[in-house]
């Protein structure tokens, strides 16, 4: 990748970073205090700081899936899916968040990060229907809520604990349904892939293509997640937590590439 490239895009993942924690912020002040007015302010100054950054991240499209689920987050929908009023200040913060973390795990993928300008079409739902072990399926789909639902609780140890059991599934799945013998490398590991340790899982999947190069970003606390003692580990940080998630969400995407 160019490198003035590779620098834009640094430059939006941290910018992306600090609305996401801008409106983690904003979310906690208008659940506590929804008519305050100082938090309402500072939330459409927010809001529109996110929609700069959203139209430059859709090359100012308005067709773009990004530049469409901005929009969309500012809308109540009826049952029969027509727009019928505004959502509420702290549900259009939720929504906007969710969009911020869409578009964080697309320019992180390693090599596409660049198309996040360049396609009109929404990625698909978070789901797990990529995964060929019917049984895992819904357990992933619960610790995937559980996950989310950690972080936004300020529970980052469990949050990261958790995307991190979730990609060490979905990646041990995809492993087994290549096959042992497809994944021999020289001097790798032999033995069943259950019995290899999570680093060497992810090492493997991304020298066969299973994966590409997302995992670069994943927390070295992340790594050995299953690894360290609970006396032993040092505390989990937001960023920490919050890359975890969004490494998880890439590799769901490498694994289920039309989602």
């Amino acid at each position: 990748m160019d490198e003035s490239l590779r620098a834009q895009i640094e430059t939006y993942l941290s910018h992306l970073d600090g609305l996401i924690r801008r409106g983690c912020q904003l979310r906690e002040m208008l659940a506590t205090n929804p008519s305050d007015k100082s938090a309402i302010a500072a939330t459409r100054a927010w809001q529109e700081d996110c929609g700069v950054t959203i139209n430059q991240l859709s090359g100012g499209s308005k067709a773009h899936w990004l530049a469409r689920s901005f929009s969309e987050a500012f809308l109540m929908r009826s049952e029969a899916g027509s727009a019928v009023e505004r959502a509420s200040p702290v549900d259009i913060v939720k929504r906007l968040l969710d969009v911020l973390e869409q578009a964080l795990a697309s320019l992180s993928q390693k090599d596409e990060g660049p198309v996040i300008s360049a396609s009109s079409e929404a990625p698909a739902p978070h789901r797990f229907d990529f995964v060929r072990n019917p049984t895992l399926r819904p357990v992933v789909e619960r610790a995937y809520a559980d996950s989310r639902r950690a972080f936004e609780q300020g529970d980052y140890d469990l949050a990261l604990r958790t995307s991190c059991g979730i990609l060490e599934a979905i990646v041990t799945d995809a492993l087994e349904h290549k096959g042992i013998s497809a994944l021999a490398v020289a001097d790798g590991p032999t033995e069943k892939v259950a019995d290899w340790s999570f680093e060497t899982r992810l090492a493997v999947a991304e020298s066969k293509g299973i994966i590409r190069g997302g995992c670069a970003r994943l927390p070295a606390m992340a790594r050995t997640y299953r690894d360290d003692g609970e006396n032993d580990r040092t505390a989990v940080s937001e960023r920490d937590a919050r890359l975890a998630g969004q490494v998880l969400r890439v590799v769901m995407r490498d694994l289920d590439p039309g989602r």
